[in-house]
Protein backbone atom coordinates (compact mmCIF):
# COMPACT_ATOMS: atom_id res chain seq x y z
CA UNK A 1 0.00 0.00 0.00
CA UNK A 2 0.99 3.72 -0.66
CA UNK A 3 -0.27 6.71 0.35
CA UNK A 4 0.83 10.65 0.72
CA UNK A 5 0.62 12.36 4.20
CA UNK A 6 -3.14 14.07 3.83
CA UNK A 7 -3.84 16.16 7.28
CA UNK A 8 -7.30 16.77 7.81
CA UNK A 9 -8.08 16.10 3.96
CA UNK A 10 -11.12 13.52 3.21
CA UNK A 11 -9.07 10.19 2.80
CA UNK A 12 -9.78 7.58 -0.20
CA UNK A 13 -8.71 4.63 -0.10
CA UNK A 14 -8.01 3.00 -3.60
CA UNK A 15 -8.33 -0.75 -4.39
CA UNK A 16 -7.39 -1.94 -7.57
CA UNK A 17 -4.58 -4.07 -9.04
CA UNK A 18 -3.89 -2.70 -12.36
CA UNK A 19 -1.59 -0.06 -12.19
CA UNK A 20 -3.02 1.67 -15.12
CA UNK A 21 -6.06 2.69 -13.52
CA UNK A 22 -4.22 3.61 -9.87
CA UNK A 23 -2.49 5.84 -11.82
CA UNK A 24 -5.33 7.10 -13.36
CA UNK A 25 -7.26 7.86 -9.80
CA UNK A 26 -4.27 8.85 -8.37
CA UNK A 27 -3.98 11.85 -11.10
CA UNK A 28 -7.63 12.73 -11.14
CA UNK A 29 -8.34 12.12 -7.16
CA UNK A 30 -5.13 13.75 -5.49
CA UNK A 31 -5.83 17.61 -6.52
CA UNK A 32 -5.97 19.37 -3.13
CA UNK A 33 -8.96 18.14 -2.04
CA UNK A 34 -8.32 14.32 -0.99
CA UNK A 35 -5.21 12.58 0.21
CA UNK A 36 -5.15 9.36 -1.82
CA UNK A 37 -3.82 5.93 -0.41
CA UNK A 38 -3.56 2.80 -2.75
CA UNK A 39 -3.91 -0.90 -2.15
CA UNK A 40 -3.20 -3.60 -4.47
CA UNK A 41 -5.40 -6.62 -3.33
CA UNK A 42 -7.54 -7.30 -0.72
CA UNK A 43 -5.77 -8.50 2.09
CA UNK A 44 -3.93 -5.03 1.58
CA UNK A 45 -7.17 -3.16 1.77
CA UNK A 46 -8.54 -4.38 4.78
CA UNK A 47 -4.98 -3.95 6.80
CA UNK A 48 -5.62 -0.10 5.22
CA UNK A 49 -9.17 -0.12 6.29
CA UNK A 50 -8.04 -0.95 9.86
CA UNK A 51 -4.70 1.48 10.02
CA UNK A 52 -5.54 4.12 8.06
CA UNK A 53 -9.32 4.65 8.47
CA UNK A 54 -10.37 6.07 5.01
CA UNK A 55 -13.65 8.06 5.01
CA UNK A 56 -14.57 6.27 1.08
CA UNK A 57 -12.96 3.05 0.22
CA UNK A 58 -13.12 2.62 -4.27
CA UNK A 59 -12.88 -1.18 -4.82
CA UNK A 60 -12.33 -2.85 -7.75
CA UNK A 61 -14.07 -6.30 -7.41
CA UNK A 62 -11.78 -7.95 -9.29
CA UNK A 63 -8.55 -8.61 -7.36
CA UNK A 64 -5.44 -11.18 -7.33
CA UNK A 65 -6.39 -12.87 -3.80
CA UNK A 66 -9.36 -12.32 -2.56
CA UNK A 67 -12.98 -11.18 -4.55
CA UNK A 68 -13.95 -7.60 -3.98
CA UNK A 69 -17.37 -8.77 -2.47
CA UNK A 70 -15.75 -10.70 0.50
CA UNK A 71 -13.40 -7.46 0.96
CA UNK A 72 -17.23 -5.46 1.18
CA UNK A 73 -18.21 -8.25 3.94
CA UNK A 74 -15.28 -7.82 5.98
CA UNK A 75 -15.21 -4.36 6.58
CA UNK A 76 -18.69 -4.27 6.78
CA UNK A 77 -18.20 -6.25 10.01
CA UNK A 78 -16.63 -4.04 11.91
CA UNK A 79 -17.34 -0.38 9.94
CA UNK A 80 -19.87 2.09 7.85
CA UNK A 81 -17.08 3.75 5.73
CA UNK A 82 -19.06 4.09 2.15
CA UNK A 83 -17.55 1.89 -0.44
CA UNK A 84 -18.18 2.64 -3.92
CA UNK A 85 -17.51 -0.47 -5.95
CA UNK A 86 -15.60 0.55 -9.75
CA UNK A 87 -15.79 -2.99 -11.96
CA UNK A 88 -15.98 -3.76 -15.28
CA UNK A 89 -17.92 -6.25 -14.38
CA UNK A 90 -21.32 -5.11 -15.69
CA UNK A 91 -24.06 -7.48 -14.95
CA UNK A 92 -26.76 -7.05 -13.04
CA UNK A 93 -26.15 -10.05 -10.63
CA UNK A 94 -23.11 -8.90 -10.05
CA UNK A 95 -23.92 -5.80 -9.02
CA UNK A 96 -26.71 -6.87 -6.86
CA UNK A 97 -24.03 -9.08 -4.84
CA UNK A 98 -21.78 -6.19 -3.94
CA UNK A 99 -24.72 -3.68 -3.15
CA UNK A 100 -26.61 -6.85 -0.67
CA UNK A 101 -22.96 -7.15 0.63
CA UNK A 102 -22.80 -3.85 1.73
CA UNK A 103 -21.53 -1.75 -0.81
CA UNK A 104 -23.18 2.00 -1.11
CA UNK A 105 -22.38 2.90 -4.99
CA UNK A 106 -21.38 1.52 -8.21
CA UNK A 107 -19.67 2.29 -11.12
CA UNK A 108 -18.55 0.01 -14.04
CA UNK A 109 -15.39 0.98 -15.77
CA UNK A 110 -15.19 3.22 -18.18
CA UNK A 111 -16.51 5.84 -15.64
CA UNK A 112 -16.66 9.42 -16.29
CA UNK A 113 -14.04 11.43 -13.79
CA UNK A 114 -16.94 14.17 -13.02
CA UNK A 115 -19.56 11.07 -12.54
CA UNK A 116 -17.19 9.79 -9.85
CA UNK A 117 -16.26 13.04 -8.31
CA UNK A 118 -20.08 13.74 -8.29
CA UNK A 119 -20.62 9.58 -6.25
CA UNK A 120 -17.52 10.30 -4.10
CA UNK A 121 -19.21 13.65 -2.60
CA UNK A 122 -22.57 11.86 -2.28
CA UNK A 123 -20.96 9.37 -0.03
CA UNK A 124 -18.68 11.82 2.16
CA UNK A 125 -21.89 13.75 2.49
CA UNK A 126 -24.22 10.75 3.82
CA UNK A 127 -21.49 9.39 5.72
CA UNK A 128 -20.63 12.69 7.58
CA UNK A 129 -24.67 12.61 9.03
CA UNK A 130 -24.52 10.53 11.87
CA UNK A 131 -28.09 10.38 11.67
CA UNK A 132 -30.32 10.97 8.23
CA UNK A 133 -31.91 14.55 8.09
CA UNK A 134 -34.92 14.84 9.94
CA UNK A 135 -36.02 17.07 7.07
CA UNK A 136 -34.86 16.26 3.83
CA UNK A 137 -35.30 18.65 0.58
CA UNK A 138 -35.15 17.96 -2.63
CA UNK A 139 -35.97 20.82 -4.71
CA UNK A 140 -40.05 20.69 -4.86
CA UNK A 141 -40.18 17.71 -2.65
CA UNK A 142 -39.61 17.76 1.63
CA UNK A 143 -40.17 14.70 3.62
CA UNK A 144 -40.37 15.69 7.03
CA UNK A 145 -39.60 12.11 9.09
CA UNK A 146 -40.25 13.64 12.76
CA UNK A 147 -43.46 14.97 11.99
CA UNK A 148 -44.55 11.78 8.31
CA UNK A 149 -45.59 14.59 5.95
CA UNK A 150 -44.22 14.93 2.52
CA UNK A 151 -45.16 18.07 0.52
CA UNK A 152 -44.42 18.93 -3.03
CA UNK A 153 -44.32 22.38 -3.44
CA UNK A 154 -45.65 22.88 -0.14
CA UNK A 155 -49.04 21.38 -0.78
CA UNK A 156 -49.29 17.89 1.27
CA UNK A 157 -49.12 14.45 -0.14
CA UNK A 158 -51.14 11.54 1.21
CA UNK A 159 -49.36 8.29 1.20
CA UNK A 160 -50.45 5.16 2.31
CA UNK A 161 -48.10 3.85 5.36
CA UNK A 162 -46.64 1.31 3.16
CA UNK A 163 -45.51 4.54 0.41
CA UNK A 164 -44.95 6.09 3.13
CA UNK A 165 -42.26 3.48 4.22
CA UNK A 166 -40.72 3.34 1.25
CA UNK A 167 -40.38 6.90 0.93
CA UNK A 168 -38.56 7.34 4.41
CA UNK A 169 -36.27 3.89 3.78
CA UNK A 170 -35.21 5.90 0.36
CA UNK A 171 -34.96 9.54 2.08
CA UNK A 172 -32.78 7.68 4.99
CA UNK A 173 -30.32 6.40 2.31
CA UNK A 174 -30.82 9.88 -0.42
CA UNK A 175 -27.90 9.26 -2.82
CA UNK A 176 -27.68 5.78 -2.07
CA UNK A 177 -28.77 2.70 -4.63
CA UNK A 178 -30.99 0.07 -2.73
CA UNK A 179 -31.13 -3.13 -4.42
CA UNK A 180 -34.49 -4.74 -4.28
CA UNK A 181 -34.15 -7.53 -1.94
CA UNK A 182 -32.93 -4.79 0.59
CA UNK A 183 -36.10 -2.77 0.13
CA UNK A 184 -38.15 -5.51 0.24
CA UNK A 185 -36.77 -7.33 3.08
CA UNK A 186 -37.19 -3.49 5.23
CA UNK A 187 -40.53 -2.71 3.91
CA UNK A 188 -42.23 -6.68 3.57
CA UNK A 189 -40.09 -9.02 5.38
CA UNK A 190 -37.94 -11.62 4.00
CA UNK A 191 -40.80 -13.62 2.72
CA UNK A 192 -41.34 -10.94 -0.08
CA UNK A 193 -37.48 -10.79 -1.27
CA UNK A 194 -38.84 -13.30 -4.67
CA UNK A 195 -41.45 -11.22 -5.25
CA UNK A 196 -40.60 -7.90 -6.59
CA UNK A 197 -43.74 -7.26 -8.35
CA UNK A 198 -44.98 -6.15 -4.92
CA UNK A 199 -42.29 -3.16 -4.76
CA UNK A 200 -42.91 -1.88 -8.58
CA UNK A 201 -46.53 -1.71 -8.07
CA UNK A 202 -45.64 0.33 -4.79
CA UNK A 203 -42.99 2.46 -6.21
CA UNK A 204 -44.98 3.12 -9.23
CA UNK A 205 -48.25 4.60 -7.29
CA UNK A 206 -45.34 6.82 -4.70
CA UNK A 207 -44.22 7.94 -8.17
CA UNK A 208 -47.74 9.43 -9.13
CA UNK A 209 -47.98 10.62 -6.27
CA UNK A 210 -45.02 12.78 -5.97
CA UNK A 211 -43.38 12.60 -9.32
CA UNK A 212 -44.26 15.85 -10.98
CA UNK A 213 -43.92 13.44 -14.53
CA UNK A 214 -44.23 9.30 -13.44
CA UNK A 215 -42.52 8.47 -16.66
CA UNK A 216 -39.41 10.38 -16.05
CA UNK A 217 -39.19 9.97 -12.40
CA UNK A 218 -37.38 13.17 -11.15
CA UNK A 219 -36.49 11.80 -7.72
CA UNK A 220 -36.82 8.41 -7.44
CA UNK A 221 -34.66 7.22 -9.65
CA UNK A 222 -34.29 3.45 -11.71
CA UNK A 223 -30.50 1.52 -11.57
CA UNK A 224 -32.14 -1.38 -13.80
CA UNK A 225 -32.05 -4.42 -13.01
CA UNK A 226 -30.61 -3.46 -9.48
CA UNK A 227 -32.91 -1.30 -7.38
CA UNK A 228 -33.26 2.40 -6.97
CA UNK A 229 -32.23 5.38 -5.76
CA UNK A 230 -33.93 8.87 -4.35
CA UNK A 231 -31.61 11.50 -5.55
CA UNK A 232 -30.41 13.68 -2.90
CA UNK A 233 -30.33 16.69 -4.92
CA UNK A 234 -31.90 18.25 -7.86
Amino acid sequence: MTGEAGGSLPKILVVDDETAIQRFLKTALDNGEYAVHQAENGHAALAAAVSLRPDVVLLDLGLPDLDGVEVIRRIREWSQVPIIVISVREREDEKVRALDAGADDYLTKPFGIGELMARIKVALRRSLQQVPDPVLQIGALCVDLPRRRVTVDGVEVQLTPTEYDLLRLLASHAGKVLTHSQILKQIWGTAYVEQPHVLRVNISNLRRKVEPDPSRPRWIVTEPGVGYRLKDEE
